[in-house]
């Protein structure tokens, strides 16, 4: 029995996952980074992704994973980017390490706090495959730590990520997805919509800011299962999700997103006209 059809059969979905994830398949992968192929980069360009099983060592990972802990246990005073449940933040001097960590919801801007998480950002290897599928030189603008802790790790709705940043929606942009530990389907791993990154989607304020509801039911999705040090690269129009983890297992991962030297920011006004629902006269 395939992890698809496991899934299926013993985890019922939350009432607000229902027909809202639905893999099908899972994604098609590359072995490493130094395997890219100008065919890969084809399939990129059609299908808005591309999925590397090891493109960083098991020792770049423990090293991040260290960089990672060190922040969160507060190693680096000077970080403030840490996003911990509502819940705690009056009691976590009281919290030990590993009971921190299942109390964070994501991390931000920590690259120029720890040289071990900036090693992975700006790792040459995934430079050189970013820069040839934006086709200009990387310019890393976002870096996050999204963390999933056991049976608590809360979904992120389908979304376009170009509706999130002020550029133009025809901008180049390359989101990086990289495992620390093994994503799966039943923990939360990353799930898709190949081939749907032609036109931006029309974004509401719901759960989160998202594509409606209504827009994704029923859509049969391709998830991207992977083991530590792999990762995922993929176009900022291609819709993407991740659902609720159900598992006792961590998922936890770096995202990173580039953009081309060459590329001009815009007023989120701009972004607004393209991506807000706001005036269009529709409803969700």
């Amino acid at each position: 029995m395939s992890e698809i059809e496991q899934l299926t059969k013993e985890t019922p979905p939350d009432p607000y996952f229902q027909d809202l994830y639905n893999p099908l398949a899972k994604a098609r992968q590359i072995p490493d980074l130094d395997s890219l192929t100008p065919g890969d980069e084809n399939f990129y360009k059609e299908s808005g992704y591309l999925s590397v099983a090891r493109a960083f060592s098991p020792a770049e990972m423990t090293a991040a994973m260290e960089g990672l802990l060190h922040l969160i246990g507060g190693g680096n005073p000077e970080f403030k980017g840490i996003i911990f449940e509502a819940s705690v933040r009056d009691v976590l001097d009281t919290l030990t390490l590993d009971e921190r960590q299942d109390k964070v919801r994501k991390l931000a801007w920590f690259v120029e706090f720890e040289p071990r998480l900036k090693a992975i950002a700006q790792h040459p290897a995934l430079l050189a495959a970013v820069g040839r599928l934006l086709g200009d030189s990387p310019v890393l603008f976002q870096d996050m730590a999204l963390l999933k802790p056991p049976h608590l790790g809360t979904e992120k709705p389908w979304h376009q990520d170009l509706s999130y940043f002020n550029f133009p929606h025809t901008a180049p942009v390359v989101g990086v997805w990289i495992a620390l530990d093994e994503a799966t389907i039943a923990n939360g791993c990353m799930q898709l919509l190949p081939g749907e990154h032609r036109e931006p989607i029309l974004h509401w304020k719901r759960r989160d800011w998202q594509i409606c509801d209504s827009q994704m039911q029923g859509k049969r999705s391709t998830a991207v299962p992977l083991k530590p040090g792999g990762l995922l690269l993929f176009d900022g129009l291609l819709p993407h999700g991740t659902p609720h983890n159900h598992s006792g297992q961590r998922r936890r991962a770096l995202q990173f997103h580039y953009t081309g030297a060459k590329v001009q920011g815009i007023a989120a006004t701009e972004r607004m006209r393209v991506f807000g629902s706001e005036g269009k006269d529709v409803t969700c």
